[in-house]
């Protein structure tokens, strides 16, 4: 089978133009072209995609459900040739748990005024590098160091280490907690894209570990009071919720917020994005 993105042109434009005379025009083309195009992917399909009379031209049952996949497929290739040729135009921000914290709006609010040409996009992908290695992003906010040699990476900023317990923990209670405050507790982690690991605390204290895949399953267990978390503060801003308290961990080393980007294909707008958020975050 081998259909083409022209068979598929040809096959909308008969049937929006409704006749293979304004269809023809509508593509620059002959009315004959227009008829060979057609039967050439009614073979490769091997069915029938139009019923044609002396009066009009209308899809067959058939023909109607390629018609609906075929105007995906030409949407989705219109998206495709945008954003390669005209890419600049947007810059998608991808992040795991939460994207830049308290400094979010101000983030976004402040680049739009100061770069309007290039569209902010902010994209959640729970993946290790945020969404990079999969396409989804041009650039990556991420709270551990890629090891990876096709990434390159710029520091942006320092957050404190926050404790997440459930309301009515004793933890919640206190000010603050440290370190050693965790023995015998369970420490929910994500192994995959969470920034806390038991190397934190000396090797004959650390605390037992549960995992989770995702933000939203991790506040969820934590708010039932089985499990303690550590997180960045980030996540606190971005995930106010009933049942849980944020504390500090006073004896944590802070957590480097990174922004991370394909070493061999930056985007031009890279460096403004690493300077905004730079001068976000010393202001905050």
């Amino acid at each position: 089978m081998d259909v083409e993105l022209r068979q598929l042109r040809c096959l909308v434009a008969i049937v929006d133009e409704g006749s293979f005379t304004d269809a023809a025009i509508a593509l620059g083309v002959s009315q004959a072209a227009v008829s060979r195009t057609l039967a050439s992917l009614e073979r490769a399909l091997g069915v029938r995609l139009l019923r044609r009379t002396s009066r009009e031209v209308s899809p067959t049952g058939t023909g109607l459900r390629v018609v609906g996949h075929a105007r995906r497929v030409l949407g989705e290739v219109h998206d495709l040739v945008r954003e390669a040729t005209s890419g600049h135009a947007y810059l998608r921000v991808g992040y795991a748990w939460s994207a830049v914290g308290r400094h979010t709006l101000a983030f976004q609010r402040r680049w739009a005024e100061l770069r309007p040409e290039t569209e902010l996009q902010l994209v959640r992908v729970n993946s290790s590098t945020a969404g990079l290695a999969e396409g989804a992003c041009d650039l990556a906010v991420v709270r551990r160091q890629l090891d990876d040699r096709r990434f390159d990476s710029a520091i942006v900023g320092l957050e404190r280490r926050l404790c997440a317990v459930a309301s009515d923990d004793p933890f919640a209670r206190r000010r603050s907690v440290r370190l050693a405050d965790f023995g015998g507790r369970t420490l929910l982690i994500d192994r995959r894209t969470g920034t806390t690991m038991t190397e934190l605390w000396p090797p004959d204290s650390r605390p037992a570990t549960k995992e989770t895949n995702d933000v939203d399953d991790w506040l969820t267990a934590i708010s039932v009071g089985r499990y303690v978390g550590m997180t960045a503060e980030s996540t606190a801003h971005q995930y106010p919720r009933p049942g849980i308290v944020y504390r500090p961990v006073r004896d944590a080393e802070p957590i480097a917020v990174r922004l991370a980007w394909w070493r061999d294909d930056p985007h031009p707008a890279t460096q403004a994005a690493i300077e905004l958020l730079t001068t976000l975050y010393r202001a905050g």
